[in-house]
């Protein structure tokens, strides 16, 4: 069982910098992937980026490329969404998952109904 808790989230003018955490109690082990979703008032769920922790590609949605960057830190089994350039469309409650066996298909990454654990959720707003 793993339990997955996100913080770092905050109100920031847009343009400006967030960076989430998410700390994972229990083993991640190499078969996992990780990923960040978030979602809006009155919207779907959204994928935002996923990656394995067994290495290969990391898939962002169109929407962040470029601005946001997932990383992990091993040793505090945490995963990190690291947010630039922030913009008002970004406003949402961005959550963590986790997933306990690999996909095989690439477009697998962007299904949240795939994945296995979720967190509470951190509020992200962002001004204009």
């Amino acid at each position: 069982q793993v339990q997955l808790v996100e913080s770092g989230g905050g109100l920031v003018q847009a343009g400006g910098s967030l960076r989430l955490s998410c700390a994972a109690s229990g083993r991640l082990f190499s078969t996992y992937v990780m990923g960040w979703f978030r979602q809006a008032p009155g919207k779907e769920r959204e994928f935002v980026v996923a990656f394995s922790l067994s290495g290969g590609s990391t898939y962002y949605s169109d929407s962040v490329k470029g601005r946001f960057t997932i990383s992990r830190d091993n040793a505090k089994n945490s995963v990190f969404l690291q947010m630039n350039s922030l913009k008002p469309e970004d406003t949402a409650v961005y959550y963590c998952a986790a997933r306990s066996r690999t996909f095989y298909r690439d477009d697998y990454y962007r299904r949240a109904e795939l994945y296995d654990y979720w967190g509470q959720g951190t509020q992200v707003t962002v001004s204009s």
